[in-house]
């Protein structure tokens, strides 16, 4: 049993799978609507490959889970990013491994977030289907829609838990 502990997410630890979205003084922003809203711009690369594709906004409830979280596959989107935002602050872990054909144990990660941070899964990245943590999560998704199969789930190489 191979056991993964939960890094805090950051920008950098991350960006081999995708984009972390978040408000900090490393953003880009500006001000807009006559001053009274401050944007924070450019967060996350939006990918959208194949035919009659189009990007989609949904809603996704996830059940919570308790440390230590017992993992059995990962899944990818090999035609588009998708991207998780937590509408109502709850932490969750996220769950990845680099984009490929094969899952290697060695390389799957896992990271917590913080409550106000989202993440943006880059075309192809392996990640493990939401992880709510403490209650019931609400999360804004924006990811593919459109002809072709865009979800792949493999077992994973061992099995691994995840703990804080």
């Amino acid at each position: 049993m191979l056991t993964l502990t939960a890094a805090p997410l950051t920008r950098e630890a991350f960006a081999p799978f995708g984009d972390v979205i978040q408000v900090d003084d490393r953003v880009e922003s500006f001000p807009i609507n006559g001053g009274n809203t401050q944007r924070y711009h450019d967060q996350a690369q939006v990918q959208i490959l194949g035919d009659n594709a189009r990007p989609i906004i949904s809603i996704f409830r996830s059940q919570p889970y308790r440390f230590p979280i017992s993992l059995e596959l990962l899944e990818r989107h090999p035609q588009g990013s998708q991207a998780f935002m937590p509408i109502n602050g709850d932490r969750f872990v996220v769950v990845v491994a680099p984009a490929g054909e094969c899952i290697r144990a060695e390389d799957v990660r896992a990271f917590v977030t913080n409550g106000q941070q989202g993440v943006n899964f880059h075309a192809g990245v392996w990640h493990h289907p939401m992880l709510a943590l403490d209650r019931v999560g609400d999360f804004l998704v924006v990811d593919r829609a459109g002809d072709g199969n865009n979800c792949d789930e493999r077992d994973l190489p061992c099995p691994m838990t995840v703990s804080d």
